[in-house]
């Protein structure tokens, strides 16, 4: 199954604003190409006619997750490895320098210093293809490095080489990113993702996340504190939506993390729909593919092997 996608051009712009590694923000060449976007949500773009870009396919690892006023605020993974993925897709796109500001020693993290301060050039030109925009009025779509494919305004039959010469993929395939897959992106464009994985998973040494991915460990994840998944140096590596379920759930008693009630926490209040690989049924709740003893947690399948269903 392939499904076209309106390719659409412009800028894109990281000064003064918190990119990370699958989201970026973009200004269409033309902004009324905002209401050429299929699908039945609206793009939302701000007073500028940018617009947020959420990368298809892939999740990094959070850089600034969750409300401000909640019990635990804004909350973060290992920012190395975080980071990481942020620069290289700025530097995909076109960013020769940027930086973020200077953090003195002893302070701790602030969401404000995920603020990129400056960069060259300004503003990059590039393109980008997609199907549609999500509950949050971002524009999800594949993010164009390399040789453009059709003029602005026209819909693409995206094939593989075409998903190779964007930032997706060459993330994916640098290990820096998780397969993170929707029931609308194609079925092919889903299959050469995962395809590109492997490479970094198995290389010798392991690349990127996966040197320190525990998301499906045997032993699982232990979880003392909000510290053993936000930690730089010793916090776990997992798939960023179980880290995020999992931040939700502490935010509820942040004076206890219990995982007691995390399945039947998942259970009531995520509104998760899957499949899973080789299953024709539709899985509600992630509490189906997680599992908890004691004070560890662990996923019992691969986020390649797991597509979401559109909400």
């Amino acid at each position: 199954m392939s499904m076209p996608m309106l390719l659409i051009t412009g800028t894109f712009r990281a000064k003064g604003l918190k990119p990370d590694g699958d989201t970026v923000s973009f200004t269409p060449d033309h902004v009324d190409d905002w209401k050429l976007v299929p699908g039945v949500r609206p793009v939302v773009p701000k007073w500028d006619g940018s617009a947020s870009i959420r990368l298809e396919g892939i999740d990094a690892l959070e850089t600034h997750y969750g409300d401000k006023d909640s019990p635990l605020g804004i909350q973060h993974q290992p920012l190395g490895l975080a980071h990481e993925a942020a620069d290289a897709l700025l530097g995909l796109i076109g960013f020769t320098d940027f930086h973020r500001p200077v953090i003195p020693p002893g302070q701790e993290h602030r969401p404000e210093d995920e603020k990129i301060t400056s960069t060259i050039p300004e503003v990059t030109h590039g393109y980008i293809l997609t199907r549609g925009a999500d509950v949050f009025g971002r524009c999800v779509a594949l993010v164009g490095t390399d040789f453009q494919p059709a003029p602005n305004g026209y819909r693409v039959e995206v094939d593989e080489q075409m998903l190779r010469n964007t930032a997706n993929y060459k993330l994916m395939e640098a290990g820096l990113v998780y397969p993170t897959y929707y029931s609308e992106f194609p079925e092919l464009l889903r299959a050469s993702l995962t395809a590109a994985a492997p490479a970094a998973a198995t290389h010798d040494p392991k690349k990127g996340v996966w040197a320190r991915d525990a998301t499906t460990a045997p032993s699982g994840v232990k979880i003392a504190d909000l510290s053993s998944l936000t930690d730089d140096a010793t916090g776990a590596v997992i798939l960023p939506k179980l880290f995020r379920r999992l931040k939700d759930y502490l935010d509820l008693n942040p004076s206890n993390a219990s995982l007691a009630c995390f399945r039947a926490y998942l259970a009531g209040a995520s509104d998760d729909q899957y499949y899973l690989q080789g299953k024709p049924k539709v899985y509600r709740g992630m509490h189906h593919i997680v599992e908890v003893d004691g004070d560890t947690v662990r996923m019992t399948h691969g986020p390649e092997e797991i597509v979401f269903v559109e909400k």
